[in-house]
């Protein structure tokens, strides 16, 4: 949608969001939502952006937004995927800038979420990333401990992966524990496996949302997210509007859930 059309619908949606809001069901909001923060690079095609890096940043402004959107619902959890396994074989021009934004974003988020009652926490495998973008994450987690809200970034995240981490880590604690070898498949389960996953603290996700049109998990919380809803919003993520955030709360508010039942 281009900027002109942009300003002169915005007040239509303001209008649309506080119906949104004055009829939403709060007894029925989502305690936890997960995100798949996809298309910035089919954005910056589709706008003639320079490179994929103002892409990237205008996402990452978004990201900011977003965490406020999250705040004003009281929403207790949020799992953002800022960063999959299989985005790292992407070429170094195209990942490079990427980092460089991310570490910006790690750098102001503590600033800009004082006083929001948020903590923050990454999940993944930091150790495959630059040493660089790894430390920002690491003193952003160290400088964002006390809330009770919880932001989770998936960083180097693959839902595989965290699958087979957990059996290894249960199989090792099982060993430490003095279980025998011919004795240790009895006491695998799918609670003794759920205590093991990156974010085992957290209730699993109620609300699972994607940008950019694609319709598929791509291995996002594979584990978590078996019960979850899912809405699959069809603009990428750096145009992606407070409109459509509350949409997808209020879809969510009148599904039904029936757990597989």
């Amino acid at each position: 949608m281009n900027k002109a059309r942009r300003l002169v619908k915005k007040p239509l949606y303001r209008l649309y969001e506080s119906r949104i809001l004055k009829f939403l069901d709060r007894d029925k909001l989502p305690r936890h939502i997960g995100v798949i923060h996809d298309g910035h690079r089919r954005y910056a095609r589709a706008e003639g952006l320079p490179d994929y890096a103002a892409s990237y940043r205008e996402g990452m402004r978004k990201f900011v937004e977003f965490l406020g959107w999250t705040d004003e619902l009281e929403i207790p959890a949020i799992t953002c995927w800022l960063l999959s396994t299989e985005n790292l074989s992407r070429p170094a021009e195209e990942l490079e800038p990427y980092y460089d934004v991310l570490i910006d974003l790690f750098e102001s988020i503590p600033d800009k979420i004082q006083g929001h009652d948020v903590s923050v926490r990454f999940v993944g495998s930091l150790d495959l990333l630059p040493q660089r973008l790894s430390d920002a994450a690491k003193t952003l987690e160290a400088e964002c401990t006390i809330g009770n809200r919880r932001v989770t970034i998936a960083l180097a995240y693959g839902g595989r992966q965290e699958i087979v981490d957990a059996a290894r880590e249960l199989v090792g604690h099982l060993a430490d524990e003095g279980v025998a070898a011919e004795s240790i498949a009895e006491h695998i389960d799918k609670d003794s496996l759920s205590s093991f996953m990156y974010s085992a603290d957290l209730p699993d996700p109620d609300l699972v949302i994607r940008t950019s049109g694609e319709t598929r998990l791509s291995g996002f919380l594979l584990w978590q997210a078996a019960y979850a809803e899912f809405s699959f919003v069809d603009v990428y993520w750096p145009e992606f509007r407070r409109v459509d955030f509350l949409r997808a709360i209020r879809d969510f508010t009148h599904s039904n859930r029936r757990y597989g039942r």
